[in-house]
């Protein structure tokens, strides 16, 4: 799967693992890690509604193409697909797969926690958060 940005329901973990399978490399595989983000019903301002998540999309997608390609270049890593949404969601929904696939354990644990830490500080996503009280904001942090 080349495309990393997608709007809400647009592709499931089930579809990126299945992918995965298939990859020529497979057999390389021993394990596995998937992160997966979801909307928390409560932030420091209050009960939250929903979310709302916009991307600068071209750049988005170049910056997580990068930070893939980067972490795959890691000996034992074999694999990895971060794929972002973009669109409203309701509290419990997904936001974002993160997958590393790798020779060893260790070094997919590794690879995971680097790839959600990227994605968070070097992608230009942007959320606003609706409150049940009806106020909503901009997150100041201009990444997720």
């Amino acid at each position: 799967m080349a495309k990393h940005l997608h709007r809400k329901g647009e592709v499931t973990l089930e579809a990126i693992l299945s992918e995965l399978y298939r990859r020529e490399d497979a057999h390389k595989v021993g394990a596995i890690a998937v992160f997966i983000g979801i909307v928390r019903g409560i932030s420091s301002r209050g009960e939250v509604e929903k979310l709302e998540i916009e991307a600068y999309e071209e750049m988005a997608e170049d910056r997580l193409e990068r930070i893939c390609k980067e972490l795959e270049e890691r000996d034992g890593i074999v694999a990895v697909e971060i794929h972002h949404f973009t669109g409203e969601f309701k509290v419990g929904e997904v936001l974002v797969y993160v997958i590393v696939a790798g020779s060893h354990r260790k070094e997919v644990f590794e690879t995971l926690v680097e790839a959600v830490e990227r994605y968070k500080r070097e992608t230009p996503l942007f959320k606003k958060e609706i409150l049940r009280s009806g106020d909503s904001y901009w997150v100041e942090e201009h990444i997720i």
